[in-house]
């Protein structure tokens, strides 16, 4: 397997279990969705992605009915995404993506949880050339040959595909999410999920004590309402 199975094994456990965080960022996902191309999911791709994520964390069809319809008020302000650079102890490069209404009000917050742990905040591009940006869908694996997709797929940017317990994975770079969805939705795969991560080209092995440091600032981080998803170069234990 390569380094985008070994990524998603690491990272299942945590971080991703926390249905409140999920709601609240599948929430802005809506509203940059519905502002950037329409409320109407048949004409907009990146909606019916984010609708697909809602259902895999069991978001209420009311509330994503709700997200939409508020997205829709043209006074509701925006939300940008920006990306924040940075070193955490003991030299592990971490990526922060955020979805913001105020920019000042995040870059100040970033800025005190680096401060406060020991960290230091970077310039853009500091540490993001560490990170392969890559695209993910999650299918399900009903009537499907892995061999035969993963043959199919090649042609459409494909890098990796896998099976595990949530079904088939598959990862391309970033570029490639258009297409791949396309594929899917044309061929009637069921697509369960599917998203962006920032894979780490090299992790680094910590001591206990090392990685409790880091965990500190990586929580105060991930707690921020504006905070998105936090990627770092730590390297992660995948057992239980």
């Amino acid at each position: 397997m390569g380094r985008a199975f070994e990524f998603r094994k690491a990272r299942k456990m945590k971080r991703w279990s926390a249905m409140s965080k999920a709601f609240t960022r599948i929430g802005k996902d809506i509203v940059m969705a519905v502002k950037e191309g329409g409320p109407d999911p048949d004409a907009n791709s990146r909606l019916r992605a984010v609708i697909q994520n809602a259902k895999a964390v069991n978001m209420p069809k009311d509330n994503v009915e709700r997200a939409i319809k508020r997205a829709s008020d043209k006074s509701l302000g925006d939300y940008k995404e920006v990306l924040f650079e940075g070193y955490a102890p003991h030299g592990i490069a971490i990526l922060i993506e955020t979805a913001t209404d105020n920019n000042t009000r995040t870059v100040a917050n970033i800025r005190s949880y680096f401060n406060k742990c020991d960290g230091s905040m970077g310039t853009s591009g500091s540490v993001s050339f560490m990170f392969d940006h890559t695209c993910n869908f999650r299918i399900n694996p009903e009537g499907l040959d892995i061999e035969e997709l993963e043959l199919e797929l090649i042609d459409h940017g494909v890098d990796e595909i896998f099976e595990d317990e949530d079904g088939i994975l598959i990862y391309g770079p970033f570029e490639s999410f258009g297409a791949i969805q396309s594929y899917l939705e044309e061929n009637k795969i069921e697509i369960l999920s599917s998203g962006f991560e920032q894979i780490p080209q090299v992790t680094k092995k910590l001591t206990e004590e090392e990685a409790a440091d880091v965990e500190k600032l990586l929580e105060k981080i991930e707690e921020d309402d504006d905070v998105q998803n936090v990627y770092h170069t730590m390297e992660e234990s995948s057992e239980e």
